[in-house]
């Protein structure tokens, strides 16, 4: 395993999978919003909250939708060609079902 992030022995191995399957494991029944090659994109509800969980074809196409979505601030978890958006509760709920590392937006006002 490569990365200078450290993992506890209570978080589960990164989660892989199409946005059913991660849907799935993280109990939701997704309602997808966004379903194109590159992106797909779906609401979630669970007990633990609402939350967006989308899925990409590529590493990089999932970069730039971060970085372009960490403009608006929010918590994200993130894995390999997935990432899930909610608020800090919904995102440490989904880490124990998903795995993943955690990643913190910053709003910019004034636009």
């Amino acid at each position: 395993m490569t990365g200078c992030g450290t993992s506890s022995p209570n978080t589960p191995v990164t989660a892989s999978g199409t946005l059913e399957q991660l849907a799935a494991r993280a109990s939701c029944t997704p309602v997808v919003s966004t379903d194109s090659t590159e992106l797909r994109q779906a609401n979630c509800t669970t007990a633990d909250g609402r939350y967006v969980l989308a899925t990409f074809a590529t590493d990089r196409g999932q970069r730039e939708w971060i970085n372009e979505a960490e403009d608006y601030g929010g918590v994200y978890l993130v894995g390999r060609k997935w990432v899930a958006v909610g608020t800090q509760p919904v995102v440490a709920a989904l880490r124990g079902r998903l795995g993943g590392s955690v990643e913190t937006g910053t709003m910019h006002s004034g636009h």
